[in-house]
């Protein structure tokens, strides 16, 4: 096997889990590869990162993770292509967002050669894992945590950088239906929104539930102060279409800066779609709704890349939106896709071959 760098010992698994997979009927994130990525950060560096079997990990129930929630995650993908060749898609932006996250956090950053050298030795081990039926993928999850220990209410002094993969099919199937929140938030000026925290996704567990119980599968959120504004949906940027032009928030303390949002707005520039990168608010969006100017709403993310919404709830009312054969989200959703899978030339140079 070929490896990106000597840095990284390898130990093998003496046993495979993928003759056991269905890969034509995966769920998303619910199965796990042979091996991660461990990289461990002691005595005030990150050291050489390793390759074992996947396993679960042991952990002293003093470990700081437990108590004072220092965890930040990345999510990312790799394809196939019809030559069997593999590929990541703008992976120095999902290295540079994480640490991001890490400085918000009081995490040490993770060093560009640890993440790429890491991904790429573990990818080149496991590239049987990434699935070839339509809309599948190699899920890929970074991950650091405190593994260092004591109740003071302090950094930790101990951290671990974890790679794990997971093939899934889609994320999202169906129609999507959504809720405008009008009481709770999920971030708020000065907060970690903007970071991939974990607690972020935390927060939004129970809303959502007290949602899904009405008969909405997510949550779109509004701003902290007001609820006036439109700022995300679920776990994914949002993009409201009204007219023919192509809406979505402007990034903030609050609002993630999605690497699938970044995409979305650099292609809708080259193919001549109108955008606009400003505040939304719910009236705006209601309004359209009632006048028939409202075309389009999806959710935007790595996981499900784009996601359309089929119908909104606000204050009691049910809002559905037409049904459009050359949609912006499908054409969208089409350009990311093939150069995701190589069916496209890349004009942006956001593929990387593995």
């Amino acid at each position: 096997m070929e490896v990106a760098s000597r840095k990284i010992n390898v130990e093998k698994s003496k046993t495979t889990k993928i003759n056991d997979v269905d890969f034509d009927n995966l769920k998303f994130g619910s199965v796990y590869t042979d091996h991660m990525l461990v990289c461990d950060y002691k005595n005030g560096r990150w050291e050489n990162p390793k390759i074992t079997p996947y396993q679960p990990i042991s952990l002293n129930p003093a470990s700081k993770i437990f108590h004072y929630g220092q965890s930040i995650f990345e999510g990312m993908k790799a394809y196939k292509d019809a030559n069997g060749e593999a590929w990541l898609f703008r992976p120095l932006d999902n290295h540079k967002r994480l640490n991001i996250s890490a400085r918000r956090l009081a995490i040490p950053e993770i060093p560009q050669e640890h993440f790429m050298e890491g991904l790429t030795a573990l990818l080149n081990l496991e590239k049987d894992w990434i699935p070839t039926t339509p809309g599948s993928s190699l899920y890929i999850r970074p991950f650091i945590f405190a593994s260092g220990e004591g109740f003071h209410a302090s950094p930790a002094d101990e951290y671990k950088f974890i790679i794990c993969f997971a093939p899934s099919g889609p994320y999202f199937s169906g129609k999507v239906s959504v809720l405008i929140e009008e009481k709770y938030s999920r971030s708020a000026n000065g907060g970690v929104g903007y970071a991939k925290a974990g607690g972020n996704y935390a927060g939004q567990f129970y809303p959502t539930q007290l949602a899904i119980e009405k008969g909405y599968n997510q949550v779109i959120w509004t701003d902290d102060n007001t609820h006036e504004y439109i700022e995300e949906a679920g776990a994914m940027n949002i993009f409201i279409r009204i007219g023919d032009t192509l809406l979505t928030g402007p990034t903030s303390d609050r609002i993630l800066d999605g690497i699938t949002r970044k995409s979305i707005l650099e292609l809708a520039n080259v193919q001549g779609i109108k955008t606009e990168v400003r505040k939304i608010s719910v009236s705006e969006v209601v309004e359209a709704a009632k006048s028939g100017t409202l075309k389009e709403m999806f959710g935007a993310g790595t996981a499900a890349v784009i996601s359309p919404i089929a119908t909104f709830g606000y204050q009691g009312t049910d809002y559905d939106l037409p049904e459009l054969p050359d949609s912006y989200a499908s054409q969208l959703k089409k350009s990311i896709t093939d150069i995701q899978y190589n069916k496209s030339e890349d004009k942006f140079g956001w593929r990387h071959k593995v």
